[in-house]
């Protein structure tokens, strides 16, 4: 199993910054992918970004953040970080922290984090 725990989410104004972090304990070495979902009532959870963290580091982002959010990884700490940027109201959301793992026991298993707020008011 893993355990994620997520942290940074907060208030900030329009054009403002925050930085969401995500630690993975447990099992680590089964995870593969990990990213970050967001979630607005009464909307859909959607994927805002993923980094490869096993045989290679793409990231993937949603076209709605390109170019104001940036994922990365710190493999020695087992975290991963979102960069948001030049925040926008409509970034308003409940932030989830998501790891996939693989195992030959297992197979493919999602692991999520607590989900932190991230509010863009003025």
């Amino acid at each position: 199993q893993v355990q994620l725990v997520e942290s940074g989410g907060g208030l900030v104004q329009p054009g403002g910054s925050l930085r969401l972090s995500c630690v993975a304990s447990g099992s680590i070495d089964m995870i593969i992918t990990m990213g970050y979902y967001r979630q607005s009532p009464g909307d859909q959870r959607e994927l805002v970004a993923s980094i490869i963290t096993k045989g290679g580091s793409n990231t993937n982002y949603a076209d709605s953040v390109k170019g104001r959010f940036t994922i990365s990884r710190h493999t020695a700490k087992n975290t991963v970080y979102l960069q948001m940027n030049n925040l926008k109201p409509e970034d308003t959301a409940v932030y989830y922290c998501y790891a996939d793992g693989l195992s030959g026991s297992i197979g493919e298993q999602r692991f999520w984090g607590q989900g932190t707020q991230v509010t863009v008011s003025s």
